[in-house]
């Protein structure tokens, strides 16, 4: 399984970085999101890892604590995570 690895800040730019890479990923069947480096994290990535776990056969992500509470601010939590503990 291919692994997508997100960088430590997480902003627009590297939005528009990872987004090729990650429909290169979706063309190969399901992937991985390692996102535990991430320190930073801005709405373009969220919105991003919201179409991976939506497009194709959908990625699992794994998140740092950062990421789980950004997203949970969002209340996309449990959108782009199997198991969130709060």
């Amino acid at each position: 399984m291919h692994t997508v690895i997100l960088p430590a800040s997480c902003t627009r730019t590297a939005a528009q970085a990872l987004l090729p890479e990650l429909v290169a990923a979706m063309s190969h069947g399901p992937f991985a999101i390692d996102g535990s480096a991430v320190s930073q994290v801005g709405q373009a990535v969220l919105q991003l890892l919201v179409s991976a776990r939506r497009s194709g056969e959908g990625a699992t992500i794994a998140p740092s604590a950062a990421l789980l509470d950004a997203a949970m601010l969002a209340g996309l939590a449990g959108e782009l995570f199997d198991e969130v503990t709060a």
